[in-house]
């Protein structure tokens, strides 16, 4: 490949996936200073009587069904987390349901995440299955630009120097980081 045309697939693909870098640094950056974002929850339905087992092949149905019994309609969710005796209706980057179960019946509460919140979702792979696979390419593009960017300031005698100071300036305080 001639480097006029990696060139030009290094900044199509960095200027394609600016948006998912600014989802990512910004959701991430303001999760760590403290901003986590919040979920409005409100109980809409509890039963004394609980048929869902989060171990059935058909939990995505028996949930579905659990919500309809609850007043839900018009709702579409594309499978079930389970965590213990708790279920979470995924993606949970949009309006979701959690179910508790427990030994005298199950609560049924309805989530809304804040903007904040989505971000985060969607920072951690909790969206959509659509923008999961959109986060895998998202994922093998972006190594594409960083090992391109790198092997183009390497093959250029004028930018070397200053690209193999500043990459192992970047390796020494990851690897400082990571002890």
């Amino acid at each position: 490949m001639d480097r006029k045309l990696l060139i030009s697939i290094h900044m199509y693909l960095s200027a394609f996936f600016a948006p998912a870098v600014l989802l990512v640094a910004i959701s991430g950056g303001l999760y760590l200073v403290g901003i986590k974002g919040e979920v409005e929850e409100e109980t809409i339905f509890r039963s004394e009587e609980s048929t869902i087992d989060s171990s059935a092949a058909s939990l995505r149905d028996d949930v579905a069904a659990l919500l309809g019994t609850a007043g839900v309609k018009s709702y579409d969710f594309e499978y079930v987390k389970v965590s213990g005796a708790t279920l979470y209706t995924r993606p949970t980057s949009t309006e979701h349901y959690i179910l508790h179960l427990a030994n005298d019946g199950v609560e049924v509460i309805r989530a809304r995440p804040s903007l904040q919140k989505r971000m985060i979702e969607l920072h951690k792979g909790h969206g959509p299955t659509a923008f999961k696979t959109f986060q895998k390419f998202f994922a093998a593009g972006l190594v594409f630009i960083m090992v391109s960017g790198l092997w183009l300031g390497l093959s250029a005698t004028r930018l070397r120097r200053s690209t193999l100071v500043t990459v192992s300036a970047g390796a020494a305080v990851f690897g400082l980081l990571l002890l």
